[in-house]
């Protein structure tokens, strides 16, 4: 079992940055992919951005493609999540995911353990 704790959002206004972070549980951290989705209300959750096990792989939305950035350090089983130029389009409630498997993936269906999520609010 692995557990997954978000922490890093909060209120920024359109322009800004936030960085997100996840705390993981376990001692093969590395053996997992990580994924972060967020979810706006009354919209399905939506895959953002993925990094493989080792790090050496990600994935991206093309929404956030140049904006946001996912890394990971294996020794504090914690992966970030880098976001910048925030726009209110971005405003969600941001769920980290861990993965079984250490290939990258963004379908939700993928991923074995979920946080309970960190809310992000961008003002206009």
């Amino acid at each position: 079992q692995v557990q997954v704790v978000e922490s890093g959002g909060g209120l920024v206004q359109a322009g800004g940055s936030l960085r997100l972070s996840c705390a993981a549980s376990g001692r093969t951290f590395s053996t997992y992919a990580m994924g972060w989705f967020r979810q706006a209300p009354g919209k399905e959750r939506e895959f953002v951005a993925s990094i493989s096990g080792s790090g050496s792989s990600t994935m991206y939305a093309d929404s956030v493609k140049g904006r946001f950035t996912i890394s990971r350090d294996n020794t504090k089983n914690t992966v970030y999540l880098q976001m910048n130029s925030l726009n209110p389009e971005d405003a969600a409630v941001y769920y980290c995911a861990a993965r079984r498997y250490a290939a990258v993936r963004r379908e939700t269906s993928e991923y074995d353990y979920w946080g309970r999520g960190t809310q992000v609010t961008v003002s206009s």
